[in-house]
């Protein structure tokens, strides 16, 4: 951002209290919160054409939550329409582009407005953001930063000898090419993991042949997702508590397995019984079902919930292969026991970079400290939300804030009531800044580094997409239930913070 030829900052091309990045679940949480505080000057900018986040970039067929509908949406606007237990794609996109509508966010959205960077002006105790829009980069100047980009949007390629050789079709699942016809082609996935297992049953029917390259076999339980009926939804609509309760009947169903995770054999035993009894019960061949079968205790990689893709793998067509990649050729892939496979459209299911955020993107703090540089060690932040020598700067879906058990909609809202007490102390109080200790910080990162070691993520015997790639820690999951999370987020300790008063009158 370079200065003007007298030497001040050039003038900002937009200034606002508050600039959120990311128009998904969290960033507009974070707008819905800040308008019913009556907090009006903020601006929610998305690099993409529309609104949805992960649920907008993400349309690969079979695109499903593995969170139950009633569960995977805001408390505070609950959808007694939802048709299906698990929703659709579509089905979540359309209640978010509700939820804009019926809140009035709409004014306070910039589409295809890319976030670079942004910088800690410690003279003006503001946050200088260089965005592109409109093929034009532009300067934001806010006081306050929130991120809302989350940790799954950026797609992990596999580093494979001659990935870039292919001559085919080649694509992510996360950017899916719905112009490529798939009828009778020879098709590779590469990958079983969540959005593999709901996109391979969709197109395995299609294909003439389907190589499945699998690394790991994943743990997988019954999805058991029905239909709800319009008789229940008109009982919905009509009865709200009913949602309600259906809700907190959700919640607590999928809250004890939280107790799997952190320790309890029993609980994790009844799990992977689930498990291998859904295994047994799917596939008929011994030779394969030995392939799919885990070896590494259930919950230690993420626990994949689908009713059809053992059906897909049982295809005559379908062929999994275990043996590793050793490179891809120009219409061919070739795994090191040398054999090679004939192939026309190469897929990738191989989930993104979730241990790494901000790539390819610039936060630079306070002397100039950009957070790669805070975070060469892994991430880190203060209940997930707040970095020291980053003022003014709150993180939504933060280290350590993922979930492997239930809904990560409860973990967003517990963070956005967060930084709005934030944000209402500041304003009571006519701060100008307020950052984080770096103390407080650290006693936090030790206390959850401390408690994830006795975890199943950390010793169960496997190496996941949870776990920093430098230092093999769980930098992605909290290590306890929402519901110890939501009342360490309740308040906010002021004794945590460095504060500074505003030169201003409130």
């Amino acid at each position: 951002m370079p200065e003007s030829p007298n030497g001040h900052q050039p003038t900002p091309d937009i200034a606002v209290d508050v600039l959120i990045v990311g128009a998904g679940f969290s960033g507009l949480c974070m707008g819905i919160k800040l308008l019913e505080a009556g907090m009006k000057d903020f601006l929610i900018i998305e690099k993409s054409d529309d609104i949805g986040g992960t649920w907008y970039d993400n349309r690969y067929p079979g695109c499903a939550c593995d969170v139950p509908s009633h569960l995977y949406s805001f408390s505070f606007e609950r959808n007694p329409g939802w048709t299906r237990m698990f929703a659709s794609q579509p089905e979540i996109y359309r209640y978010l582009k509700s939820v804009v509508e019926r809140y009035g966010l709409g004014p306070y959205v910039r589409l295809n407005t890319r976030f670079h960077e942004a910088a800690w002006d410690e003279m003006a105790g503001r946050w200088r953001i260089c965005v592109t829009s409109g093929g034009q980069n532009k300067e934001i100047s806010a006081r306050v930063l929130v991120s809302g980009m989350g940790a799954l949007h950026v797609p992990h390629y596999p580093e494979i000898p001659g990935i870039d050789r292919f001559a085919g079709p080649a694509f992510h699942s996360a950017t899916w090419r719905s112009d490529v016809d798939l009828s009778g082609k020879t098709v590779a996935v590469v990958g079983t993991g969540a959005s593999a297992i709901q996109f391979i049953p969709q197109i395995a029917p299609h294909t003439g042949k389907l190589y499945v390259f699998q690394r790991t076999a994943p743990w997988i339980v019954p999805r058991r997702d029905f239909g709800i009926s319009e008789k229940w939804r008109e009982r919905f609509r009509r009865l709200p508590a009913l949602t309600w309760a259906l809700r907190t009947a959700l919640f607590f169903s999928l809250e004890w397995r939280v107790l799997s995770f952190l320790g309890d054999r029993v609980v994790r035993e009844h799990l992977a019984r689930i498990g291998r009894d859904h295994l047994n019960a799917s596939i008929r061949d011994p030779q394969l079902r030995a392939a799919l079968t885990p070896k590494y205790e259930i919950g230690c990689k993420r626990i994949l919930l689908s009713d059809d893709f053992y059906p897909a793998m049982n295809r005559p067509h379908v062929e999994l292969v275990t043996e590793r990649i050793a490179e891809v050729r120009e219409h061919s892939i070739v795994t090191q026991d040398a054999v090679e496979r004939p192939v026309d459209v190469l897929i990738y299911g191989t989930g993104f970079h979730v241990t790494t955020q901000f790539i390819g993107m610039h936060v630079v703090g306070r002397g100039g400290v950009d957070i790669h540089d805070a975070w060469r060690n892994g991430m880190s932040a203060y209940l997930g939300v707040t970095v020291s020598g980053f003022p003014n700067f709150f993180i939504l879906l933060g280290p350590n804030t993922g979930l492997g058990h239930n809904s990560v909609v409860l973990m967003i809202e517990a963070q956005v009531h967060y930084v709005m007490e934030c944000l209402k102390l500041m304003r009571g109080k006519n701060l100008a800044v307020m950052e984080v200790r770096r103390e407080a910080q650290k006693h936090f990162a030790d206390n959850v580094r401390d408690r994830m070691s006795r975890t199943v993520w950390q010793s169960g015997g496997c190496r996941s997409w949870y776990q920093d790639t430098e230092t093999g820690e769980n930098t992605t999951l909290w290590p306890g239930s929402v519901i110890e999370y939501i009342r360490t987020t309740r308040s906010v300790s002021l004794a945590e913070y460095n504060l500074k008063p505003s030169a201003t009158a409130p």
